[in-house]
């Protein structure tokens, strides 16, 4: 068996034994050789071929509650320290000795030439959208120290350490792991969306604000070098967005007073990251030869470039200090000279950046300064423009309320061509049509107060309104008339979000519509953005049906597009797991339909996969450096569409998995009692994760539960259902009729490989003797046939993923995933077997001490970690 780098199990061998020595200090001797006897024993287990966990059961039942949750920390945090390895590792100049954008940039000019790669560079836009859907385990003071952790693992793989700087670094770690230890991992409080918005500034602050002008530079510097190619100075391939504070559907806790402390948050962190850089060009900036230009702005002095950045710099400390005298709640006077838009940071600098090239100093112009010029231009004045979601239902019911106070009549009960001839026709009217005052419930008046908000911000500071579970071409222009009735002063670009089986396709048939109207053609100026869902798509049909789904609704909408000359980004809502969209992005990429990508491309990035993958500088840079690269390839070498038989196959295929999702989660009448008693899905309200309730309505069973705990409640008992579900009847079904076409597709095309790839990630990760041993403790003896149905399910999916990709065991291609997978699996399985136990005792009605109750939180953190997943 390959083994994993010998740089990875070194530090992951060296903070084992850190990790180890804490225990022993604070935990004793007793307690540590305990944990280490349960590891050696999953270990053994894990590596003989019965695989039995009967001994490991028996080790761990005989625990006293005390030694509970000291175990379940240690096995937890060992899995974290794993984790950060892995992130130092996968961003190290080891694990990537080849620059990769460098070599597919030789590549792609010897093959398109260098003026159509310097053409398709010029044009990147790819925008990365954070969001804080409720995945985040992790607490904020931990993630500080994982980072720091990281960066020190970095630190100790330079060469030129003396001995006393080894000891040093060691020692550092050391000092880490016991905080880490000496510290609550579990939240105690939920965020609330204000909380997660500072989360996401701090994302940019600790990592992004140096990242991304790095990137710029090397990519630059890249493009001199081998395209003839200087990079101009506004370009920035990559823009940031947010959710965080702007995505209310389903949140009660996110209100228009949210909406505008978040916006406002951001400009005053936006003024605060400025400020820090002027400061320190002021120092750099030393020089007296300066242009006619800027001595016209100075006069006669020994410091040109301090004299006028010293009047920036007030400007910059101003709308710093308006902007939290505002979020005390204070009415402080908008000062003179008040940041408001990216030119009002950009003149000063250009001018300088002039002035130096003017006067022979390039070096010094294309340094610090240039890096806070391309900041500003990714940036702005609020870091991350905002984008608002809002469920389309909502907007529905407020013109309704509107229509019936107006004796109107019902907007609700109007078919869809009454409505849109009411709506264009208001739209179009100078006439206002909201009433001064009327009685609009509280809900309507939330979705009026936040169209308010939206027109009274710069238009810098926002993005899109994203409308959820749209479904007619109205959903979109009744948006459009709400926040022109609220006084919008520009054309907010409209979204709407394509989610269920049915909606995906339907999805051209509704842009087709809208493209047709005059009216919309103009307000849009013939830009859309189009939004897919993979989250509540594959929670509706199955991962299966879904994808194909999704790939036929972007090929439609791409073609539509193309006929009525619409400049399209299609928006992809992919969450962290393969069971929401989520997955490598070379893959994604990759597999997308011909046509789709065009340089442009728009991608949730959610909860704990914003850290593993922009976390740190240099793992943010690595991440750039590969979404640049897929894009660039999706873009030039687009795959082509698949053939006949294969789309009249995996057209049959999808409704054979269909059927077999929705009989066992629509129509088996135990599943919904099989789910709720197999996970911990109730019992997943304890962790404080977002401030996003887990159901979008406080009623309804699993229909109305969130995809991200949907996901994360069958993760933790190791089943993984709804990546998988549905599959077997679909790969069986291509093997009775077409094995010759199946056998082509495999091989010949790469959205087909790259689902079964994920496929396999998915089943390798799943563990049916776990969730067996889960369905032993918890599930009623009447509802063990389904589970019994469910692993013969995944059993015989293994079976066939491995029959069609021609190999005899899963990961014969990844050896090292195989490894890592085996690595992991001795300290995932005992948080398994205890959150069993733990979740057994909870449920039993007895007494539940904190303690206890703290542990079983610990239980979730630890096997999240080990998953690198939760939702």
């Amino acid at each position: 068996m390959q083994q994993l780098p010998e740089t990875l199990r070194e530090n992951v061998r060296l903070l084992g034994e850190l990790l180890g020595e804490t225990i022993r200090d604070h935990e004793g001797e007793e307690r540590f050789s305990r944990i280490e006897q349960i590891r050696q024993l999953g270990k053994s287990i894990n590596q003989s071929e019965e695989d039995d966990p009967s001994a490991l059961v028996d080790m761990l039942g005989e625990l006293n509650d005390e030694d509970i949750l000291p175990i379940v920390r240690a096995f937890n945090q060992f899995l974290n320290l794993a984790n950060m390895a892995d992130q130092e590792y996968g961003a190290s100049a080891e694990a990537e000795p080849e620059d990769g954008l460098k070599a597919m940039l030789l590549n792609f000019k010897d093959t398109y030439g260098q003026d159509r790669l310097a053409e398709e560079i010029r044009n990147l836009r790819i925008e990365l959208v954070l969001t804080a859907h409720p995945t985040e385990v992790t607490r904020r003071t931990l993630i500080r120290k994982y980072d720091q952790i990281v960066n020190t693992l970095s630190d100790q793989q330079r060469g030129n350490l003396l001995s006393f700087e080894k000891d040093k670094v060691i020692g550092r770690l050391h000092r880490l792991v016991e905080e880490m230890w000496s510290t609550d991992e579990i939240r105690s409080e939920r965020p609330t969306a204000v909380d997660e918005a500072k989360w996401g500034f701090a994302v940019i602050e600790n990592s992004l604000w140096q990242a991304v002008p790095d990137f710029i530079r090397h990519l630059d510097r890249l493009s001199s070098r081998h395209l003839d190619l200087k990079l101009p100075l506004d370009l920035h391939p990559f823009h940031f967005f947010s959710w965080m504070g702007g995505d209310r559907d389903g949140n009660p806790n996110v209100t228009h007073a949210v909406t505008r402390e978040v916006l406002l948050l951001g400009r005053w962190m936006a003024a605060e990251l400025y400020l820090r850089d002027v400061e320190g060009l002021y120092g750099d900036l030393s020089m007296y030869e300066a242009s006619a230009e800027l001595r016209e702005q100075v006069g006669d002095s020994d410091t040109p470039y301090r004299d006028y950045l010293a009047g920036f710099r007030k400007r910059i400390q101003a709308t710093l200090d308006w902007a939290e005298a505002t979020l005390k709640g204070e009415e402080p006077a908008k000062p003179a000279g008040l940041i408001e838009s990216r030119d009002d940071l950009l003149e000063p600098l250009m001018l300088c950046y002039r002035s130096l090239n003017d006067v022979g100093l390039p070096h010094i112009a294309n340094g610090p300064l240039l890096d806070t010029i391309r900041r500003v231009h990714s940036f702005g004045v609020n870091l991350v423009p905002l984008d608002v979601r809002q469920d389309g239902e909502r907007h529905v019911a407020v013109m309704d309320e509107l229509t019936q106070y107006l004796e109107m009549g019902s907007y609700l009960e109007w078919d869809e061509a009454t409505r849109q001839e009411f709506l264009l026709k208001h739209l179009q009217e100078k006439r206002p049509l909201l009433p001064a005052d009327w009685p609009v419930s509280d809900e309507g008046a939330e979705v009026l107060k936040t169209c308010r908000v939206i027109a009274s911000e710069p238009p810098e500071t926002l993005s899109t309104y994203i409308i959820s579970m749209a479904q007619q071409p109205s959903d979109v222009l009744v948006v459009a008339l709400l926040l022109k009735e609220c006084g919008m002063s520009w054309n907010m670009p409209i979204v709407p979000l394509f989610e269920t089986l049915d909606d995906l396709d339907r999805s051209a048939e509704v842009m087709d519509l809208l493209w047709q109207l005059p009216w919309y053609r103009e307000y849009t100026s013939t830009k859309q953005t189009v939004m897919i869902g993979y989250s509540d798509s594959a929670k509706d049909a199955g991962k299966f049906a879904a994808t194909w789904a999704q790939y036929k609704s972007q090929e439609r909408l791409v073609q539509l597009a193309d006929k009525h000359g619409i400049d399209l980004i299609l928006f992809h809502g992919r969450g962290g797991t393969v069971g929401r969209g989520g997955g490598p992005v070379e893959k994604a990429m990759a597999s997308q339909p011909p046509g789709s990508v065009k340089g442009k491309i728009r991608v949730t990035e959610q909860g704990e996969m914003i850290r593993y993958k922009f976390g740190l500088p240099k793992v943010a840079f690595s991440s750039f450096s590969t979404y640049t690269v897929a894009t660039l390839r999706a873009t030039l070498e687009p795959h082509a569409a698949p053939q006949a038989e294969w789309r009249d196959l995996i057209e049959r295929m999808a409704q054979a998995s269909l059927e077999g999702y929705r009989r066992v989660v629509q129509g088996h009448p135990q599943f919904v009692p099989y789910f709720r008693s197999l996970t911990p899905e109730q019992e997943l309200g304890l962790l404080a994760l977002g401030s996003r309730p887990a159901k979008r309505k406080a009623t309804g069973g699993v229909e109305s539960l969130r995809a991200i705990p949907w996901v994360f409640a069958w993760m933790q008992v190791r089943l993984n259902l709804p990546a998988w579900l549905g599959t077997r009847q679909a790969l069986e079904y291509a093997l009775e009729n077409s094995p010759g076409t199946l056998n082509d597709m495999v091989e010949n095309w790469p959205f087909f490989s790259a689902f079964l790839d994920l496929l396999e990630m998915v089943i390798g990760k799943a563990d049916t003797p776990i969730a067996a041993y889960y369905e032993k403790q918890l599930v009623p003896q009447e509802l063990h046939p389904l589970g019994q149905e469910l692993r013969a399910d995944l059993s015989a999916l293994e079976v066939l993923i491995n029959r069609i990709k021609k190999q005899d065991e899963l990961f014969e291609s990844d050896p090292v995933l195989r490894q890592t997978l085996s690595v992991r699996k001795p300290y995932i399985d005992p948080l398994n077997l205890l959150q069993a136990e733990l979740l057994k005792r909870y449920r039993s009605g007895k007494p539940f001490s904190d303690e206890l109750e703290r542990a079983l939180k610990v239980t979730m953190a630890g096997i999240s970690a080990g998953m690198r997943n939760t939702g």
